[in-house]
């Protein structure tokens, strides 16, 4: 009887840590290894909650992370030679810039072209994620499932299309390469019209070579099938300018330590750890309710411990 009752309590444990961490939402951790300070763009779509930033700058080495809520869904991208004044605020940025004139894009798009991290957090199902070069791309970008479960592959582009980008299609500062519907216009190119589905819109000589050199990100509108990936239960860190040898399956990884300050995370470079912001809350009495699974994970475990022990004794 006491087995039964340990073997249960074991697994209604695992089940419950389960579903506690989806419905923690997921914590995304932007990286920062370009040689140069990008300034990241964050777009929540309708009906999802922001986050603590819609943009900020992100010196080289440095890192910052974010908690997202179930079920938020929204586009990340880097923003490069940005110019803002330090009396005002205001500015504007060569590549990727959202056109609020300020570091926060204050739920502005990237004005194209642009390299887009784009996400649908589940609440104990399934994430899907994806890089996409639909609208172009500015800069080397990958996303790194930490944990989770399912196949958790790592996603993006590592190559320096600006330096493959054909004339046709690079953009006027020479730091973007344009996608063909951004340059030319046309329904073929934009999935549009009489093109406006996969059986019409098929890939072009464009996004083949954009297909070519970042074989996981997006290429074109219907460019679904070895584009879209899911993961359950993970955070994601996104990194621009990647090394070579880290678009790989990133389950198991850890990313890199840091300071919190609420339900924020920020480092100059060092590597980035687990969040712990909800215990001096929790001794406070002012655990959010967005992190209150943390504060259940460890009563469970606790109480599985006991279980154990008292099953033991008899």
């Amino acid at each position: 009887m006491d087995r039964i009752f340990t073997s249960s309590a074991l697994h209604i444990t695992l089940i419950l840590l389960t579903i506690c961490k989806g419905l923690s939402g997921a914590t995304f951790t932007f990286i920062n290894r370009c040689g140069y300070t990008v300034w990241p763009g964050i777009l929540s779509n309708a009906g999802s909650t922001p986050l603590g930033s819609t943009g900020f700058e992100l010196p080289h080495g440095g890192s910052r992370s974010f908690q997202a809520p179930p079920n938020w869904s929204g586009r990340f991208w880097g923003r490069t030679g940005c110019t803002f004044d330090p009396n005002t605020g205001q500015g504007t940025c060569l590549t990727g810039d959202c056109s609020s004139n300020q570091i926060e894009c204050n739920g502005k798009n990237a004005n194209p072209p642009a390299t887009l991290a784009e996400f649908t957090v589940g609440s104990g199902v399934l994430d899907f994620y994806d890089v996409s070069l639909v609208d172009g791309y500015n800069l080397p970008m990958i996303v790194e499932p930490n944990g989770g479960s399912g196949s958790c592959l790592s996603t993006g582009c590592v190559t320096d299309m600006n330096q493959q980008c054909p004339t046709e299609l690079r953009a006027d500062s020479g730091q973007a390469c344009k996608s063909a519907c951004e340059a030319f216009g046309s329904p073929e190119y934009c999935c549009s019209g009489a093109y406006a589905s996969p059986d019409t819109c098929k890939p072009s000589v464009y996004s083949e070579m954009f297909k070519a050199a970042c074989p996981r990100s997006y290429s074109y509108a219907y460019d679904d099938a070895t584009s879209t990936f899911t993961c359950t239960g993970a955070d994601y860190i996104i990194t621009f300018c990647p090394s070579l040898t880290s678009q790989k399956s990133a389950r198991g990884n850890s990313p890199p330590a840091s300071t919190t300050n609420g339900s924020e995370t920020v480092s100059g470079g060092g590597p980035v750890g687990m969040d712990t912001s909800w215990l001096p809350n929790f001794l406070s009495g002012d655990s959010p309710n967005a992190l209150s699974c943390s504060v259940w994970q460890f009563t469970l475990i606790l109480s599985t411990i006991s279980c154990l022990f008292l099953s033991l004794v008899h």
